[in-house]
C-alpha cells in the first residue's frame, strides 16, 4: 500500500493560473511579433465563457497563436526551463512548500495532477519534489515535435481522476491514504475520491462545499 499526497498545481501550489502566462513567456522570447495576436487569445476566452468552446479547444487555440502549430523539444525547453525557475522566484505559496516537506517526511508518494501542459509543469513540478507529474498531455510527432493538439484528455474536472486512475494502474500502485489538496471545486471528483481532501485557498463555491462536507481547509500564503 502506498500512501499518496495529490497537488492541484494552479492556484494551489502557484499563486496564480500559469498557462497563459507562459504562452506569453515563450512568444516574448522566441517570437515577440505573436504578442500582436493577443486580441485573438482574448476573443478565444471570450468564445470559452459564451460556451462556443470548450476548455481543451481554448488551449489549443492559444497554443497556436502564441507558440505556434510545431516547435521541436529542443527549442522549447531552455523556455520551459526559464519559464520554471520564474515561477519558483515568484510565483509559489510558502504553504505548499511546508506542505510538500511534510508530505515527504511523512513517506508518502508526492504526485502533481494539474490541467496545465505536462511538459513545462513537469519541470516546475521536480523542481519542488515532486515524483510523479500527472497534466495534459501535447501529441508528439516521431520527430521529436510537438503539436499545439492535446494528446487524450484536458487534465480537468473528471478527466482528472481519470488520468489519476490511469497513472495509479500504469504504475501499478496499490493505494493507501490519500491526501489532495487543490482550490477549485472542478476537482470534486478528486476530492470524493481522496481519503484526506484539503481546500487551499478556495474560490466561494469551494469553501462551500468544503464546509458542508467537512473538509479541511488551508491558507496557504
Amino acid at each position: 500500500m502506498t500512501d499518496l499526497a495529490i497537488y492541484d498545481m494552479d492556484r494551489t501550489v502557484t499563486r496564480n493560473a500559469t498557462y497563459t502566462p507562459f504562452l506569453i513567456h515563450c512568444a516574448t522570447q522566441r517570437a515577440p511579433w505573436r504578442l500582436l495576436l493577443l486580441p485573438f487569445v482574448i476573443g478565444s476566452m471570450l468564445a470559452y465563457v459564451l460556451k462556443l468552446i470548450d476548455r481543451a479547444r481554448l488551449k489549443e487555440i492559444n497554443h497556436k497563436l502564441l507558440l505556434g502549430d510545431k516547435r521541436s523539444r529542443a527549442e522549447l525547453r531552455p523556455l520551459v526551463e526559464s519559464f520554471a525557475e520564474k515561477q519558483l522566484r515568484s510565483n509559489i505559496r510558502p504553504g505548499a512548500i511546508k506542505a510538500i516537506a511534510r508530505d515527504k517526511s511523512e513517506g508518502r508518494v508526492v504526485v502533481m495532477a494539474t490541467a496545465s501542459y505536462r511538459f513545462y509543469a513537469k519541470e516546475i513540478g521536480e523542481r519542488l519534489g515532486f515524483d510523479h507529474i500527472i497534466g495534459t498531455k501535447s501529441i508528439l510527432g516521431l520527430d521529436e515535435i510537438l503539436h499545439a493538439k492535446i494528446d487524450g484528455e484536458n487534465c480537468y474536472g473528471p478527466a482528472k481522476k481519470r488520468m489519476i486512475d490511469d497513472w495509479v494502474n500504469e504504475h501499478s500502485v496499490t493505494p493507501g491514504k490519500i491526501r489532495f489538496y487543490s482550490d477549485h471545486a472542478s476537482d470534486e471528483p478528486v476530492f470524493e475520491w481522496s481519503d484526506e481532501p484539503v481546500a487551499v485557498n478556495p474560490h466561494d463555491r469551494l469553501e462551500k462545499m468544503a464546509k458542508e462536507r467537512g473538509w479541511r481547509v488551508e491558507d496557504w500564503g
